[in-house]
């Protein structure tokens, strides 16, 4: 226990843990810190282990005093004394590794120590923090898992809710059908006369653009024409006045004069008649116009449908595009929610054959506790018996043990004069050796002596 994995906690903290995660009721009330300091107390420690399994196997205190009755047991009521304490030592000894503690011996139950018991209570403290935080992290996780599933539910209403409004728009009713034919066949009709009404406009704008430049041709003759007639005013009016007395040239000039505005005339009749050609021209051209822009209108009526529609597709792509995605996740979650399934059935079919096992154990046990019962009513009998012979045999146990008491005062007593006598008698021994030994070397002085005289 000296290289520990764990801290070893102050008796304070171990009494309030225990009090408050472990003990209960007036167990909690009672148990204090004198019951672990200076010296433990054997019947609170285990009690205290007993909790602890308790809490960790659900194995109820009860059980520890229950006696295997096997046939080979001779006098099992003699037995019902220790079988508490080695059902805790044998289950604690399982448990204990778990919390790294590996020299748990029977002397900690039944006579502990201060410093190994503080030591094996802060392994299980710490075995049992571990515990939690565990447990708190597989309860988020279930937590988690329920909310994905409830999301994945919800998710699967959603998606079958879309494909249902997409089946309701992409889907035309056999009422409308008629209706949706007659208008698919309506608009195609109006797409082939909008492209022959754009090319006669096309036509009709060309000609315009030529009538507009016979025009203004004609209007530059004309203003010639004008300018010209200005001039031969200017050029009469310069003529009056350089007028000769000659009659004949003055006849002549007069001639080419009437002749000019004859043809002046002439040009301004036809320039007339063109400009009347113009004008009903340009009538029928604004004629024309209106009806185009009455085309216009109906085109752009036309592309503000096909906006429409257009818009209309793109939503059913986007649709169409959220409903794969939809499709996806919903493929995902629901290769999730095989795999979980699998293993929810794998444990499923582990807790029906643990269910099964303990189903079978519970009726062996049940049958063995029947047998165990009709035994023990034979058993209770003997057991009174045995127990007035157990008072009796404890009175005189406690006296022998008494008699033994005094005994023992008795042999100290002997046994320190008997070490004193030995004290002494070992130094009057040691006394006499070294005497014997001087007496020795006499003798050999004296022989050699003696030997040397003869």
């Amino acid at each position: 226990m000296s290289e520990n994995t764990f801290p070893v906690y102050t008796a304070d903290a171990i009494v309030n843990f225990y009090r408050n995660e472990v003990l209960t009721g007036q167990e909690a009330k009672h148990f204090t810190k004198s019951d672990l300091t200076p010296t433990p107390k054997p019947e609170a420690v285990q009690t205290l282990y007993m909790r602890v399994l308790h809490l960790l196997y659900r194995f109820r205190p009860e059980c520890h005093s229950m006696i295997p009755l096997m046939e080979n047991i001779q006098n099992p009521v003699y037995h019902e004394g220790t079988t508490a304490i080695t059902s805790v030592y044998i289950r604690m000894q399982q448990f204990l590794p778990m919390c790294l503690v590996y020299d748990f011996s029977l002397n900690d139950l039944l006579a502990p120590k201060k410093q190994k018991t503080l030591t094996v209570l802060s392994g299980i403290m710490n075995f049992l923090h571990f515990r939690k935080q565990r447990m708190d992290m597989i309860f988020e996780k279930q937590t988690r898992f329920r909310a994905d599933m409830d999301r994945l539910q919800t998710y699967s209403r959603g998606n079958l809710e879309a494909e249902k409004k997409i089946e309701m728009l992409t889907t035309i009713p056999p009422e409308q059908q008629a209706e949706a034919d007659e208008l698919a066949a309506a608009l195609s009709e109006l797409q082939a006369t909008s492209i022959h009404e754009y090319q006669e406009v096309e036509a009709k704008n060309e000609s315009i653009a030529e009538w507009k430049a016979k025009i203004a041709e004609k209007t530059q003759k004309l203003a010639q024409v004008k300018v010209d007639i200005c001039s031969l005013k200017e050029d009469v009016a310069k003529l009056r006045s350089q007028i000769v007395e000659s009659p004949e040239e003055l006849k002549a000039q007069m001639e080419k004069m009437r002749e000019n505005v004859k043809n002046i005339k002439n040009t301004i009749k036809e320039t007339d008649e063109s400009m009347v050609e113009m004008q009903n021209s340009v009538q029928s051209m604004t004629h024309t116009e209106a009806e185009i822009q009455h085309m216009y209108n109906l085109l752009q009526d036309l592309e503000s449908s096909m906006n429409n529609a257009k818009q209309r597709a793109e939503e059913h792509k986007e649709l169409t595009a959220q409903y794969e995605k939809k499709q996806k996740e919903l493929r995902n979650l629901c290769v999730e929610e095989g795999q979980l399934k699998r293993a929810l059935g794998m444990k499923l079919d582990k807790e029906s054959k643990q269910n099964i096992r303990r189903q079978k154990k519970r009726e062996m046990k049940e049958q063995h506790v029947q047998e165990v019962l009709g035994q023990c009513n034979q058993i209770h009998q003997k057991r009174e018996e045995m127990a007035d012979r157990i008072q009796e045999i404890s009175g005189e146990t406690q006296q022998l043990k008494a008699k033994m008491q005094s005994m023992r005062d008795v042999c100290s007593k002997e046994t320190a004069k008997a070490q004193a006598l030995y004290d002494t008698l070992t130094a009057s021994m040691d006394e006499l050796h070294r005497r014997i030994q001087t007496h020795i070397v006499d003798l050999k002085q004296d022989v050699a002596k003696m030997s040397a005289d003869f």
